[in-house]
């Protein structure tokens, strides 16, 4: 899932519109709820260095809420790095290079979008 793809199907799939709050990153893209204002998805491209691996090249990047006792879990499969400037007991990131199976991102997005969601009114 490239990219582009996924700002497209976050946008059908959960009604929630890019915003790119830093001019510094402009490639930074910020997903929230409409009604708490609570982010669910952050999209970014950071050097592949900033997730310990041996290479300055960019890399796209997705950082969604789990539930922490997933967050072990997954931090063993490949494509996936504890959080990007997120709490990382909360957070991961994921690597958008095709590491990650399409329905696993997509359920990972769910999950983040349900974890954000206001208490009583939820997707």
């Amino acid at each position: 899932m490239d990219r582009k793809w996924l700002i497209q199907f976050i946008t059908e799939q959960y009604n929630a519109h890019e915003e790119n709050p830093w001019k510094k990153y402009p490639n930074y893209a910020v997903f929230r709820h409409k009604n708490n204002q609570k982010w669910f998805a952050l999209i970014m491209d950071i050097p592949k260095s900033k997730l310990g691996l041996p290479s300055h090249e960019m890399i796209d990047v997705l950082n969604v809420k789990c539930d922490p006792l997933l967050i072990s879990t997954l931090r063993n499969e490949k494509g996936v790095y504890p959080a990007y400037h997120m709490n990382k007991e909360n957070w991961v990131t994921l690597a958008l290079d095709g590491s990650i199976k399409d329905d696993q991102l997509k359920w990972l997005l769910d999950q983040s979008f349900e974890l954000t969601a206001s208490k009583n009114k939820k997707k």
